[in-house]
């Protein structure tokens, strides 16, 4: 079976959120697809497709995401609660965003993941 070196899979990932950035939905898309084929479960990854979500404005698309399929297999990742928070934020949802965005800002694993949590509870 063919497999996808570490390295070769981050390059690929950053070119995924470069596409994102650029508002190139579908390239993104499909990179991230790929990838998830050679890395499942890999927290990275499923970061990257909660961003696609929010980036094209599908904030629910990304709570339901998170919920359904990243969380399950990555429980502990908090960029995955922070970017949660988000979501839920960009709809309204302020009370019920508040729960996975200080869990994502009270731990220390992620350092990013806490900051942007602390600076959306601001």
């Amino acid at each position: 079976m063919f497999d996808i070196a570490p390295e070769e899979a981050r390059l690929l990932l950053n070119v995924a959120m470069m596409a994102t950035g650029g508002n190139r939905f579908v390239s993104a898309a499909k990179i991230l697809a790929a990838l998830g084929r050679f890395r499942p479960g890999d927290p990275s990854l499923a970061a990257a497709n909660a961003m696609l979500f929010i980036s094209m404005g599908d904030f629910q698309g990304a709570v339901d995401y998170i919920d359904r399929e990243a969380l399950p297999q990555s429980p502990d990742a908090a960029m995955l609660k922070a970017f949660k928070g988000m979501a839920l934020l960009r709809m309204g949802r302020v009370e019920e965003a508040r729960a996975p965005l200080e869990e994502a800002a009270g731990q220390s694993a992620d350092p990013s993941a806490a900051k942007m949590a602390k600076d959306l509870l601001i």
